[in-house]
């Protein structure tokens, strides 16, 4: 028989389900390690390369020149360079070491040494540790198991350094780029980069001075052709328009010869006209491999070719042109480069020659040069800049 219900209160609630809590999100931190790294460069001029020619191969071999010494992640640094080589170096070749001269120390690291152009800053590399991923550990502190030098005892073939574009008025310059490698920094991350977040990006190479250089030297689509003391150019009239205002005016202006393929280049000698097509269609300096050229014909060339540069206003070509002349100055130039300075409005290169002429042990010696003679004729008023300058330069002295 059913029992009569007064209210709701009267009803006994069920027992109620056990339930458990939900499950806790599982803790996730980040950290992260990077390492710190301290980089440092050094360049190392060796003069009188023709010099050390001629010395017994045998006798000299493991014979070395240091540098100064540098400072790069608080370790002292030099570089070594052996002209005839290394002991078991192959015969004919430079060797190049770094070596880490602070004593009881040592040095987790990544390098190249390079040897530069002296005229473009573009270098060759001959000694990288990168390529291979592979750092290099230097050691003083026990030298039965530590090593203090590495480099190549096989840098470069002096051949090969003798007919390069790397060989400068009797000069080589060698770059150093030293990575010091310290103790990782680690520190935690408000959040984890996940491997799948990260894209790695390909940077294409680019080849477009080679290119260009190619096209040049195959003729391929050559669209025009110029005569210069009896040699014909031929070369690309969209190239020349981009690269100098004279050209684009010449071969594209009002006052063009629509029809004109072939032009007669008046007042330039060949080589320098071949060397100024390079440089429009590469951006470097030719090498001068093909002609038996000593170092004043050298200068000569330097001297035309940066008449040339401003005569079609390539201004990159004309401050190369300005920065050889500037380390080639000497007692006897002087006065014929600063009359060239002053004609083609090189200002830097006019400052360098006068800074020069002005020092009070030079300026006897320049007064008695062929040059200043010519100097004195044709360039009055440079003069007058050279007497302002030694004055002055003997109040401050």
């Amino acid at each position: 028989m059913l029992q009569k219900l007064d209210s709701l209160d009267d009803i006994d609630p069920a027992p109620a389900a056990a339930s458990s809590p939900p499950p806790a999100s599982p803790a996730k931190t980040a950290s992260s390690c990077t390492p710190e790294t301290l980089r440092g460069t050094h360049v190392f001029t060796v003069h009188g390369y023709s010099s050390l020619q001629g010395v017994d191969d045998a006798a000299s071999r493991g014979r070395f020149i240091r540098s100064a010494a540098f400072d790069v992640g608080g370790f002292d640094w030099c570089l070594r360079y052996y002209h005839n080589g290394s002991n078991g170096a192959d015969d004919g070749y430079v060797s190049i070491f770094l070596e880490l001269i602070t004593i009881d120390a040592e040095a987790k690291t990544f390098f190249d040494i390079r040897i530069l152009d002296q005229y473009t800053d573009s270098s060759f590399i001959l000694v990288a540790t990168r390529n291979n991923s592979a750092r290099r550990v230097f050691g003083t502190s026990n030298f039965d198991t530590d090593r203090p030098t590495w480099g190549s005892k096989n840098f470069m073939r002096r051949s090969e350094i003798e007919e390069s574009v790397y060989l400068r008025h009797d000069r080589i310059m060698i770059e150093c780029n030293l990575t010091i490698i310290k103790t990782p920094l680690v520190k935690t991350e408000d959040e984890a980069t996940m491997a799948g977040s990260i894209v790695r990006l390909q940077m294409p190479s680019t080849n477009l001075s080679k290119d260009l250089g190619r096209l040049l030297e195959t003729k391929v689509g050559a669209d025009v052709s110029f005569d210069v003391g009896g040699e014909i150019f031929a070369a690309h009239r969209a190239v020349l328009m981009a690269r100098s205002p004279v050209f684009r005016a010449a071969l594209y202006g009002p006052m063009r010869k629509k029809t004109e393929q072939h032009i007669v280049i008046q007042d330039m000698q060949p080589i320098v006209f071949k060397a100024l097509l390079h440089f429009m269609y590469t951006g470097f300096i030719l090498p001068v491999t093909d002609h038996d050229l000593d170092t004043d014909e050298m200068l000569e060339l330097t001297k035309h070719l940066l008449v040339a540069a401003d005569r079609y206003g390539v201004q990159g070509l004309k401050t190369i042109c300005e920065n050889t002349l500037c380390i080639s100055i000497s007692v006897d130039n002087v006065a014929t480069i600063v009359a060239l300075a002053d004609q083609y409005n090189c200002g830097r290169l006019k400052d360098v020659c006068l800074n020069f002429i002005a020092s009070s042990d030079r300026l006897d010696d320049v007064l008695a040069t062929d040059g200043y003679e010519s100097l004195k004729t044709s360039y009055p008023s440079v003069l007058v800049d050279i007497f302002e300058r030694a004055t002055k330069s003997r109040k401050i002295n």
